[in-house]
């Protein structure tokens, strides 16, 4: 809220140069902003009594929009790349599988490792579990299991991320 839309009885005033005035009314308040040509910010609406400053808006909230941009600037998005197993897979297959994930995770990737079953193979689901933990346990000096094997359908995932 700023200037006119204040209507509580009762503020704490800061300075623009950020010394405190006090507890007074609100159109006192405006009074003092008004004559150093500046605009009335509640700053803290939720303190008892609320915490207005004397500021120039239009700066504020350019300074503002600059935080953001710059917060969103030093995010990093974590995608997830998926690795595709099935239950008679060779070992150097496996290997290879192996290091693409390697690779995926030392960029900073989260990795899904699914072993899909087709056909008659979905007889044979619990017995193709160790295939998924023999995967964990290669990655195991880099990786750790964020989500545990778990059947979705006809595939079993499990979600590796990288060890902090």
């Amino acid at each position: 809220m700023i200037n006119e839309q204040i209507r509580d009885r009762e503020i704490r005033l800061i300075s623009e140069n950020g010394e405190q005035l006090g507890i007074m009314s609100a159109r006192e308040a405006m009074k003092i902003a008004q004559e150093a040509e500046l605009d009335l910010v509640k700053i803290a609406p939720m303190a008892k009594p609320p915490v207005c400053k004397i500021i120039d808006y239009g700066k504020y909230k350019y300074e503002q929009t600059r935080k953001e941009k710059e917060a969103r600037k030093k995010q990093k998005t974590v995608e997830i790349k998926e690795v595709r197993l099935s239950p008679n897979i060779d070992t150097n297959d496996l290997k290879t599988k192996t290091n693409n994930a390697r690779k995926f995770l030392t960029k900073g990737n989260k990795v899904k490792v699914t072993l899909r079953f087709r056909g008659r193979e979905m007889a044979h689901v619990q017995q193709s579990r160790h295939i998924l933990d023999d995967f964990a346990e290669t990655l195991s000096d880099i990786a750790v299991v964020e989500k545990p094997a778990k059947m979705e359908g006809r595939a079993m995932s499990m979600v590796l991320a990288e060890k902090r």
